[in-house]
C-alpha cells in the first residue's frame, strides 16, 4: 500500500507482455507524438498508452464540457485500466461539493477563473487515486459572456503528480464548436505535460 493516500501499489505488467508500438515510440521523441491536428479519440489512445506504461490513473474534472472529456475517455476500451474517475461539477455549490473548491474563491475570481481551474484539478486528485487529473471551466456559449471574459474564454488546469499548470484559452464558434476544441485541448496539454513529468 502506497502511503501516500492510501493508494494501492501499481500492478505490474506480467514478464513477456507483448509491447504496442504506440509503447516502443516513448522512447524515441515522445513529444512528436502530441500534435494539433488529432482528434480527441486519438489523443485518448496515446494518453491510454502512455499512462499504463507508467501506471498512472487519471482523473477529469468538468464544468462547460460537462462530462465529455470523460466520455472520450471511456470511449476506448479497456479505459477503467487508466481512467479512474470523472467530476462534471456543472454549478459553483458542485465544484465546492464534489471537488472541495473554496466557495470564496469562486466569489472573489468568479467559476471561470485560474485560481478556480486549479483548485479543481487539484481537488480531483485529493478526491481520487489518480496522479494526473485535467479540469476545465469555461464559457461555451451562445449566452454567458462579458467584455472580461468573452464567449469561448476556458481555462484549463493540469495536476501532474502534485505540480499543477494553468493556461486560458480562446475558441471561436458555436457551442459545440467550443466545447470540442476544449476537450481536445485539455487531452493534448495532459498528455505533454505527462511525459515532461
Amino acid at each position: 500500500m502506497n502511503a501516500e493516500k492510501g493508494r494501492p501499489e501499481p500492478v505490474q505488467p506480467p514478464r513477456g507482455a507483448a509491447t504496442t508500438h504506440s509503447e516502443r515510440a516513448w522512447g524515441s521523441n515522445p513529444e512528436s507524438l502530441s500534435k494539433p491536428e488529432q482528434t480527441a479519440q486519438e489523443l485518448c489512445g496515446l494518453l491510454a498508452d502512455f499512462l499504463q506504461r507508467k501506471h498512472w490513473l487519471m482523473a477529469s474534472a468538468e464544468s462547460c464540457t460537462g462530462g465529455l472529456i470523460a466520455g472520450a475517455c471511456t470511449d476506448l476500451a479497456g479505459s477503467s485500466n487508466w481512467f479512474e474517475r470523472g467530476f462534471v461539477t456543472y454549478s459553483n455549490e458542485a465544484k465546492t461539493g464534489m471537488l472541495g473548491v473554496d466557495a470564496a474563491l469562486i466569489a472573489q475570481h468568479g467559476a471561470v477563473s485560474e485560481p478556480v481551474a486549479r483548485a479543481m484539478a487539484e481537488g480531483a486528485l485529493v478526491h481520487s487515486r489518480a496522479q494526473v487529473s485535467v479540469a476545465v471551466t469555461g464559457i461555451a456559449g451562445p449566452t454567458g459572456g462579458s467584455a472580461a471574459k468573452p464567449v469561448g474564454t476556458v481555462w484549463f488546469g493540469w495536476c501532474v503528480q502534485g505540480q499543477v499548470t494553468s493556461e486560458v484559452r480562446r475558441f471561436d464558434g458555436d457551442r459545440a464548436t467550443v466545447r470540442a476544441a476544449a476537450v481536445r485541448h485539455a487531452l493534448r496539454r495532459l498528455l505533454a505535460l505527462a511525459l515532461a513529468a
